[in-house]
């Protein structure tokens, strides 16, 4: 999908604040953090919903937890712990259809979320 904003992204097309890296997967700051910190981890694949991944993503998805353990340990969010958050469609709170994680913390979170 061309005009998918995290595909323009992660082509570099849009300036993101790049948190970490892979071939496969970049972690980005979240422009409306909805906490002290805020990263958006995505797999450079396009993947509309989580209910979209195949078999054939097991690696992709490997790489993607990868990815959210080593900004969490950059963004220091280890020792106290951190939130890991995926809207799947609309009545999730799904803005964007791009698989995407949201890695919240550096306060404490309260529970229920919504």
């Amino acid at each position: 999908m061309t005009d998918c904003i995290f595909c323009r992204i992660a082509r570099r097309e849009i300036p993101a604040e790049v948190v970490e890296e892979t071939p496969s997967v970049l972690a980005f700051k979240d422009v409306h953090p909805q906490a002290p910190v805020h990263v958006l981890v995505i797999p450079k694949k396009h993947i509309p919903r989580l209910m979209d991944l195949s078999e054939e993503d097991s690696a992709l998805l490997a790489d993607v937890h990868r990815v959210v353990q080593e900004a969490a340990r950059r963004m220091g969010l280890t020792d106290d712990g951190f939130r890991l958050v995926v809207n799947n469609g609309p009545f999730a709170g799904q803005a964007v259809d791009h698989l995407h994680y949201h890695v919240l913390g550096g306060r404490k979170l309260g529970w229920p979320p919504g």
